[in-house]
């Protein structure tokens, strides 16, 4: 199942629909979402690249957790709404643009608990409106869609 998604995702088109899980599993952030930008990490830190994957969903959707947490950030950054939350192992999701609904740092969130709504107007999106969903450990970004088992699969020489 997860290969067939994989190659799905390859395609361009696989649909976010799975919710995210309790106990302490990682889900899809948006519901009704497909890929439509993924994780294009930069060869040097400091070089271009696109440090997430960009879900698109209707305008006004419900942004979820994608994991347990603490959230750490719920403001605005450049005029957009973002939300941060730190999952154990050193994790931490961020999710924008995000109209914020009622959170503030310190928070505990579980699994697909509501953080906001999704806000229009992402740059570069291909339709009314994208959630950029990125992923941390520490300084390096990692595509999130791993939280899923569904990142890029690389095969390696012999």
């Amino acid at each position: 199942m997860v290969l067939l998604l994989s190659a799905l995702m390859v395609l361009g088109g696989l649909p976010a629909a799975v919710p995210a899980q309790a106990g302490g599993a990682f889900g899809w952030p948006v519901d009704d979402a497909w890929v439509v930008r993924r994780f294009d990490p930069p060869p040097r830190p400091w070089l271009p690249g696109h440090r997430g994957t960009d879900l698109a969903a209707a305008p006004g959707s419900v942004v979820r957790a994608a994991g347990a947490g603490t959230i750490v950030f719920a403001g605005q950054v450049a005029g957009r709404g973002v939300v941060s939350v730190a999952h154990p192992g050193g994790l931490r999701t961020t999710y924008e643009p995000v109209v914020v609904q009622a959170r503030r740092p310190g928070d505990a969130v579980a699994a697909g608990d509501a953080l906001g709504t999704l806000a229009a107007g992402h740059p570069g999106c291909p339709s009314a409106a994208c959630l950029h969903w990125g992923l941390r450990r520490g300084a390096d970004y990692l595509d999130p869609l791993t939280l899923l088992g569904l990142g890029r699969v690389r095969l390696l020489p012999l």
